[in-house]
């Protein structure tokens, strides 16, 4: 193919057998076969030469030249060439400073080592616009469900051919104890396009929940016409999953659309997913019914919401308690992800028994602090009093109001409440002192004293230290490995932080730091 004594119109024909089979540009083969005969020209004639190659286009002829560019006063020879000489050897007086002149070379035969080199240009070209070709095609198509045929297993991985291209189901995105064989025609979501020198470019999942969604999309109708909203997703993938929907219509109910006649359209998915068991869930405005239906087949008593914190209590009946909880945590775990929600579940006994401790704890605070005594301690807490702030930032008659508490008592207790808080400052200013915490993270807006001590106890004793957490860090927050969902004990995590509060903190303690 390199020599030129080749036949010049085979040397088309095959740039655009290359083309039709790889499904790129011809333009780009024969691009790369003139960068390959330069590279094997430079070992014929000199790699210090600038050659250039070029084959026409309409007859396959090759011609070689050797390139110099026209300067002031040539360095390089084999590069270079001046103005003067330029003119005399191209016999032109127009030329200048920054032109090219070609000098043509005689057709060569490159020989073998040469020719291979060429061959591995062109392949490496090839299969460059291969891969251009590959993202372009599918950066568009991420997001949907691609179908493919099974081409290969590579240790658990499972590459996809989707017909001229490849694509790849990764081991961890896979459904477990899905046997899959070379030659099955699958359905996987796209979930990622990249573009990679080596390996993959296209990423597939059958266990991501967008998967799910997906194939619910191709089976009801009514999901694909936007009358019916998926409002949230979560598997446990090849086990079980929930999925919540809405109706924009009132007289359509979401649950019955998706379940079809018989259960047809439900179970269709149902297979696609390899027997995976699907709750359908109606979604609600309402946080507390929507846990509710989350939580099924449970029967729940009450419902206790702290949307600050994003935290729902739950609680329920001692028969109750498997059946909210499910095979592992596995109801629970889903539920909480269906709705965005930390989910506690709770017996009516234990949450009795944790309302006692909670009421104990508080009253110990006041009768210990503000020297009070036990009858006493226990009204405040009973009024809804929590700390000794809230009693320090109320006035003499909101707390004179409460029964069995004179205008005189409601005074001392309030003047008691703020020489506490006033020696409990000093008490941590000293602390703070003794554990070496920087006045910069000290005078931080948004920090409060308890916070400070906190942080110094945990090493966290600058600003920059603290512009270095991460809001999980700060707050706590759940992680998931492997499908097991495991507990990130934050730093501040008794503080009740949201975590917008945390992140405002962090962000302008970075700013501060990193401006």
């Amino acid at each position: 193919m390199l020599n030129q004594r080749s036949d010049k119109v085979e040397l088309l024909r095959i740039a655009e057998a290359v083309a039709l089979e790889k499904s790129i540009d011809k333009e780009i083969i024969l691009s790369s076969m003139e960068a390959a005969i330069q590279k094997a020209a430079k070992t014929r004639f000199g790699s210090e030469n600038e050659i250039r190659a070029i084959i026409n286009r309409e007859s396959g002829d090759i011609t070689l030249h050797k390139v110099l560019k026209i300067v002031e006063i040539p360095e390089n020879l084999n590069t270079e060439i001046s103005v003067k000489d330029a003119k005399i050897k191209e016999k032109k007086e127009d030329l200048k400073v920054g032109d090219e002149v070609f000098e043509e070379l005689p057709p060569v035969d490159f020989g073998r080592i040469a020719a291979q080199t060429a061959r591995q240009v062109i392949t490496q070209n090839v299969r460059a616009a291969e891969r251009d070709r590959q993202y372009n095609d599918f950066i568009g198509k991420k997001g949907e469900v691609l179908s493919g045929i099974v081409k290969r297993l590579e240790y658990g991985n499972v590459i996809i051919d989707l017909n001229r291209s490849e694509a790849i189901i990764r081991k961890e995105e896979t459904i477990p104890r899905e046997i899959l064989k070379t030659g099955d025609r699958v359905k996987a979501y796209c979930y990622d396009v990249i573009r990679e020198n080596k390996g993959q470019q296209i990423f597939l999942s059958r266990a991501h929940p967008k998967f799910m969604e997906k194939l619910f999309f191709q089976e009801v109708p009514e999901i694909y016409d936007g009358i019916i909203e998926i409002k949230s997703s979560a598997r446990d993938p090849g086990s079980r999953a929930k999925i919540c929907v809405n109706s924009k219509d009132s007289s359509i109910d979401p649950v019955g659309a998706c379940v079809g006649m018989r259960g047809s359209r439900v179970q269709s998915v149902v297979n696609e997913l390899s027997g995976e068991k699907i709750d359908i869930v109606h979604w609600s405005e309402d946080v507390a019914a929507l846990v509710v239906s989350a939580l099924a087949p449970a029967e729940i008593q009450k419902v206790i919401i702290d949307d600050q914190n994003k935290r729902i209590e739950v609680i329920l009946t001692e028969e109750n308690l498997s059946k909210a909880i499910g095979r592992r945590g596995q109801n629970v775990r889903l539920a909480s992800k269906l709705i965005n929600y930390e989910i506690d579940i709770l017996t009516e006994k234990e949450e009795s028994e944790k309302r006692q401790i909670e009421f104990k704890d508080k009253t110990e605070i006041f009768i210990k602090n503000l020297e009070v005594d036990e009858t006493l301690g226990q009204l405040l807490v009973a009024e809804g009093f929590s700390n000794i702030e809230e009693i320090a930032k109320s006035s003499h008659e909101d707390i004179s109001k409460i029964e069995g508490i004179d205008e005189n008592t409601a005074k001392e207790l309030k003047e008691r409440a703020k020489e506490y808080l006033v020696k409990e400052k000093e008490d941590i200013g000293k602390k703070l002192k003794d554990l070496g915490v920087d006045d910069n993270l000290i005078n931080h807006k948004g920090l409060t004293p308890g916070m400070l001590l906190t942080l110094g106890e945990k090493k966290i004793k600058n600003l920059k230290d603290f512009a270095e957490l991460s809001s999980d860090e700060l707050i706590g927050g759940y992680d998931e490995k492997k499908g097991v969902k495991y507990k990130i004990e934050g730093y501040l995590e008794e503080f009740a932080l949201t975590k917008t509060e945390a992140d405002d903190l962090i962000i302008n303690a970075r700013n501060i730091v990193f401006k």
